[in-house]
């Protein structure tokens, strides 16, 4: 194949890797209107979000093994195909419930783009210009976030969140047509499902599903007093642990486990795990605190959080450049403690905090990120043989996803547990016998009668002030934990291999 052959293939696979991150930010800053539009609760609105990811996590291991089943070229072009058709599902959508599902099916068939490209790029490209491979579906990733709030709240306030999805439709026809004339990277093995562990699906998708819905509605029905909470994690923790045995002893199994042996890859998972948390769990919060707080419409949401993209266009070039003469334990020593900083700016946010205030924090987690993305990406990927490709990028893409989802399901948690303690907190303080109460209370009911109104307003005001300031702590609290989270990653540095560039021909033994 001539390098303009393969730099076209990988430039449409870009394109549909884009697509399906793309769907993730373009949605991330509508949340509100689409909740309202499907007569949904604000907390059940993250489902949208996280059945996504669920579905993405349980495909992403399982397409090296389809690929090398029905080649590289008809997996993506499938996976292309049926994401166009449930987009429009999804835009048809009438109820939470049959959103939720169309949304898992998107993100179960987009789940085969996103490794899938990455292990192309590693196959087709050699030496130097396959260091570039994570940082340039970085720069393609940084796209996502750049235009996608922006557009998305465009496009809600134009016509209708409906409309998130049917874009989808045009790239999506684009990509099923293209791929199967330009994209023969690999031949179909026959028999690369012949004795395969399939029981091993359903154990996958159960322990995650059931992790991720325990997570989200244990809150909602006070954890595991409700009886199917503790149904749905017995389940989990019984899948997961078949699972892993299954993994672990078949000849054949579904999920190639032994990438862990790698040490490079194990510590590098875990950073992907990580940077996972820090991509999608911000990109979650601050929508919803500039909805909840201060009801910003989707367009001003937008406007908001595409600094995040912008810092990370920036971001980009400078992280390829270093990625080639820095370390990859050197790179995470300045992304990890950078995006710590962000997440520490965010955790002094007020009530009054409006896309101002929260530009620097973001411009700041945006810069990081790449210095995140490309160094864990190396050390999964870099030190890996060519047969192990396809399995290690399909697990350091769930890993990374892994943590998204769960990030995204923790902090709905911790809003809805902060938000009740804050609240009995400072309704503590408000007792009728303080002067400062009394002062406010009076002072309101005064301009209420004045006006002609309901005195008891004064009452409501007040409530609605503590409700306010309560759920803004919590969202400081989700910021502080992610905090944490980054600055507790930096102890793995020291166990962190230096992973040296991967050999030339790799990709044609590949």
């Amino acid at each position: 194949m001539s390098h303009g052959a393969r730099l076209l293939i990988f430039g449409i696979m870009a394109l549909g890797m884009f697509m399906a991150l793309l769907d993730i930010q373009i949605v991330a800053a509508s949340l509100p209107e689409i909740t309202s539009g499907l007569a949904a609760g604000a907390d059940q609105g993250s489902w949208i979000q996280t059945s996504y990811l669920i579905a993405e996590i349980v495909m992403i291991p399982l397409s090296a093994i389809l690929s090398q089943r029905f080649s590289t070229r008809w997996v993506f072009t499938a996976s292309a195909a049926a994401f166009t058709l449930a987009s429009v599902a999804c835009g048809l959508a009438g109820s939470l419930e049959s959103a939720v599902f169309f949304r898992a099916v998107q993100g179960f068939v987009g789940g085969a783009m996103i490794p899938t490209v990455f292990a192309t790029g590693y196959a087709l490209f050699e030496g130097p210009q396959r260091a570039l491979i994570p940082a340039i579906l970085g720069l393609t990733g940084t796209l996502a976030p750049v235009v996608g709030p922006s557009l998305g709240g465009y496009i809600t306030d134009l016509l209708s969140w409906r409309w998130l999805f049917f874009i989808n439709v045009v790239p999506g026809i684009l990509i099923t047509l293209l791929v199967p004339i330009y994209g023969k990277i690999d031949d179909p093995d026959p028999h690369a499902l012949r004795g395969v562990d399939i029981v091993a699906v359903p154990l996958l998708a159960l322990f995650l599903g059931g992790i991720i819905y325990v997570l989200e509605e244990g809150p909602r029905y006070d954890w595991f007093s409700d009886e199917t909470n503790l149904r749905v994690a017995m389940l989990a923790f019984s899948s997961g642990a078949l699972f892993f045995w299954r993994s672990l002893t078949h000849p054949r199994p579904v999920v190639n486990l032994s990438v862990f042996r790698s040490r490079a890859f194990s510590i590098g998972a875990m950073f992907q795990f990580i940077v996972g948390l820090g991509i999608f769990t911000p990109i979650y919060l601050v929508p919803q605190f500039l909805a909840e707080v201060r009801g910003f419409r989707s367009l001003d949401i937008g406007r908001a959080v595409a600094i995040t993209g912008v810092a990370q266009l920036f971001g980009t070039p400078l992280a390829a450049t270093l990625s080639q003469k820095m370390s990859a334990r050197a790179m995470l020593a300045v992304g990890f403690p950078l995006f710590a900083l962000s997440c520490w700016l965010c955790a002094q946010v007020t009530s009054e905090w409006g896309a101002v205030e929260f530009a620097l924090p973001q411009a700041v987690r945006g810069f990081s990120l790449m210095f995140c993305i490309v160094p864990a990406t190396n050390l999964c990927l870099g030190a890996l043989p060519p047969s192990l490709l396809k399995a290690g990028s399909g697990l350091s893409n769930l890993m990374r996803n892994l943590g998204g989802a769960l990030g995204i399901a923790l902090a709905n948690t911790l809003l809805n547990d902060r938000f009740r303690q804050h609240f009995l907190q400072l309704g503590e303080h408000l007792t009728p016998d303080r002067e400062a109460v009394l002062a406010a209370t009076g002072a309101v009911a005064e301009r209420a009668a004045a006006a002609g109104l309901d005195p008891q307003a004064a009452m409501r005001v007040l409530a609605a002030a503590v409700t306010r300031e309560a759920r803004t702590l919590a969202f400081a609290d989700c910021f502080v934990l992610l905090e944490a989270l980054f600055l507790l990653g930096l102890l793995l540095l020291p166990l962190t291999p230096v992973v040296q560039p991967p050999p030339p021909g790799a990709a044609a033994e590949h």
